[in-house]
């Protein structure tokens, strides 16, 4: 459907925003509160309405649905003093007063009158136990119906990559292109697939490159979680349909975690399943503070009793051991290096193809069992198994770092950002590419890298260490002495001469240049 207003041309199949001939650049969120506010113009639509539907039920600040206001007011030519086509209507909401002309998308025809009014939706079918997910048939928009075989082949690509995500449910391609060229509301196909989650898009060819466009959707609430748009050109159209699905899966995936984290986190404690303690457990580490790791532990552990046989429940009960060791948060360290040593291996024999429960037990491991080489082989195993498993990437690059490997530790870590731009954990990779860049000699950017990461987690021991040594190396000895003051505060049995003890650093010269840095900031030798 299409609606035109003033000089304006808002297409929701194509996701697209028009004024007068140019197309007007638009965060997809933005996009998603226009069409809110266009499609239920008739009536005052409050706050609370514009979070269901635009936000999917998450709690954002006023300012930031203000500053979400004012940029659709910006890109359809409105204003807050004028209010021509977004009028405000104090302690009520926000109603679109424009006059409107609906269209039918002329982008696919044939969807005009495409469901017989005789014609019955299929019966509903039951959600399974984890997330679900259809991917429908992507428009070809090209006007070239031989581009139609490209927009098949980077659907079935997405689908396969999908299918590698052992957590997550993914309809057959047969199933999904039996709405190929039909008009049904995606609510409706999300009830007779049964699926929680659908990605939808388009394809677009145009003076040699190619644009697809692809959006996430909650079928149960009709709201959109993300959009993005990727572009190349044609010279190897097929190296091209890789790219894209790598690309999508690696930006859909994190996006599907956090909405069942969301809806995981809206259920009753009392009805948690082992999955639901997953995801609350998986929230918590996601934060990475000391008192998130005390309320997640539980949670795996919740998780492990309710399903012995959870192989990624193991792994990160494992892996939070790890974390607490690593930030000289342990309690009983030996006790707790030897319960997630126990678990790790434990989620390896249970998940031998489970590239999730693979990544964190082998990255547990190399920590706290010194097996560094077997941590790799079993991180390289979960890259194998799922190619865009972003974790999986940027702890293998840990992995490389303490092997003496930066070089191709840092491809690892921008890998692993280029898959998931936004991700939870991203001062996790961006502390990792400090390090590499410290123990290639390279100080500055050491840094850099460090002082970013630890804008979004200042309890990140590890951190603050390389914040010091980078600091010291560059000449810059007072504030490595702050950064120095800092680490003794947050763990004062921390030496120079039990690094080893701390990281599993490998090579003497990495070691040494480490040891230096965090000697000249003032960290005691013994």
């Amino acid at each position: 459907m299409r609606f035109q207003f003033k000089d304006c041309m808002l297409d929701l199949e194509r996701r697209e925003l028009t004024r007068g001939s140019e197309e007007v650049p638009i965060a997809p969120r933005v996009f998603d509160l226009l069409a809110y506010l266009v499609q239920n113009r008739e009536r005052v639509v409050s706050k609370d309405d514009l979070l269901d539907a635009v936000w999917g039920g998450r709690i954002v600040s006023e300012s930031t649905l203000t500053s979400h206001i004012n940029a659709v007011r910006k890109a359809i030519g409105d204003s807050g003093e004028a209010q021509h086509l977004i009028r405000t209507v104090p302690r009520k909401g926000f109603r679109f007063v424009g006059a409107v002309t609906e269209a039918q998308s002329q982008s696919d025809p044939s969807k005009i009158g495409s469901r017989m009014l005789d014609e019955s939706p299929r019966p509903a079918l039951s959600l399974p136990n984890k997330p679900s997910i259809a991917v429908l048939p992507f428009q070809n928009l090209s006007g070239d119906p031989e581009q139609a075989y490209f927009a098949e082949g980077v659907v079935e690509d997405i689908i396969t990559a999908l299918s590698r995500l052992r957590w997550l449910f993914v309809i057959a391609r047969n199933s999904s292109f039996t709405y190929q060229s039909r008009s049904v509301d995606v609510r409706q196909i999300g009830r007779e697939l049964g699926v929680g989650y659908l990605l939808e898009g388009s394809v677009r060819k145009a003076a040699g490159r190619i644009r697809i466009t692809g959006q996430l959707i909650d079928a149960r609430t009709g709201a959109h979680l993300w959009a993005d748009r990727f572009e190349g050109t044609l010279d190897d159209i097929f190296e091209l349909q890789d790219q894209i699905a790598t690309n999508v899966v690696g930006a859909i995936a994190p996006q599907v975690e956090l909405a069942e984290i969301e809806r995981a986190k809206r259920k009753p404690t009392g009805s948690l399943d082992a999955y639901d303690c997953y995801l609350r457990g998986l929230a918590h580490v996601h934060q990475g503070s000391r008192e998130s790791l005390d309320e997640a532990l539980p949670l795996f552990h919740r998780s492990i009793d309710l399903d012995p046989a959870f192989a990624a429940a193991h792994a990160m009960a494992a892996w939070c051991y790890f974390w607490r060791r690593v930030n000289g948060w342990s309690i009983d360290r030996q006790q707790e290096t030897a319960d997630g040593a126990r678990l790790a291996r434990l989620a390896v024999e249970l998940g031998r193809d489970d590239a999730v429960a693979l990544t964190r037990a082998g990255h547990a491991l190399a920590h706290l069992a010194g097996e560094l080489d077997i941590g790799i082989a079993l991180l390289d195993r979960a890259i194998f198994l799922n190619p865009n498993l972003a974790s999986a990437w940027f702890l293998g690059g840990f992995l490389r770092t303490w092997r003496g490997e930066p070089e191709n530790a840092i491809e690892y870590f921008e890998r692993a950002m280029r898959l998931s731009p936004v991700d939870p954990e991203l001062y996790r990779m961006q502390a990792g590419i400090a390090m590499a860049h410290l123990f290639a000699g390279r100080f500055d950017a050491a840094s850099a890298w460090a002082e970013e990461a630890y804008t979004k987690l200042p309890s990140f021991l590890m951190t603050i260490a390389i914040v010091a040594a980078s600091r010291a190396l560059t000449g810059r000895l007072q504030e490595a002495q702050r950064a120095a003051d800092q680490l003794q505060a947050f763990d004062p049995a921390l030496r120079i001469s039990n690094i080893r003890d701390w990281l599993p650093i490998s090579r003497p010269q990495d070691h040494s240049v480490f040891a230096e840095g965090l000697r000249k900031a003032g960290l005691p030798e013994r």
